[in-house]
């Protein structure tokens, strides 16, 4: 590995840390947050998922490719139960859970090195980097955030104030 590799897989490894753990998740906690359990369990129709299905499947994501995989850990996810599940698993447990798994993944972000981001894991079925193992999750879980909020601002019709601080400071 060079210095220039060394470099860019810190940048990669601390924006993906920084996207996770300091952008999407506080904002997807703090939406969850202020709906009740009803809401959190909404379906708009069968072949849709709920916030508590996006939540159970955003953490089977995170635990089975970043923390189980770079962790050596046996994969015991169980796919089809996080789209099944109908509740009564209130807001809160919910959070409590996925919380968890995020402290677990920065962990992992945070002592991941250029090595194990070009090493190769088998996850799910498929045989890749460590490095697009990486990349799934923060991709991954950024589309799901974005249902999360979509049906909390449809059954709530509120402005989530993602952007205020941005506003305020006149970056927006």
């Amino acid at each position: 590995m060079t210095a220039i590799d060394s470099d860019v897989a810190a940048l990669f490894l601390d924006f993906s840390r920084r996207k996770l753990l300091e952008q999407y998740w506080p904002r997807l906690r703090n939406c969850v947050e202020s709906l009740t359990d009803e809401q959190v369990w909404w379906r708009p129709n069968e072949a849709s998922n709920s916030i508590g299905n996006l939540i159970l499947h955003l953490n089977g994501n995170a635990r089975q490719w970043l923390v189980a995989s770079f962790n050596q850990q046996e994969d015991g996810r169980n796919r089809p139960v996080e789209f099944a599940e109908t509740g009564p698993l209130s807001a809160s447990a919910l959070l409590s859970e996925l919380g968890a798994t995020m402290q677990e993944a920065s962990d992992v972000l945070g002592r991941l090195t250029e090595k194990a981001l070009i090493a190769r894991y088998e996850i799910q079925g498929y045989n890749v980097s460590g490095l697009e193992a990486v990349y799934q999750v923060v991709e991954h879980f950024g589309l799901h955030y974005g249902q999360i909020l979509y049906i909390a601002k449809s059954l709530t019709g509120v402005d989530l104030g993602l952007y205020r601080e941005l506003n305020e400071t006149g970056r927006a």
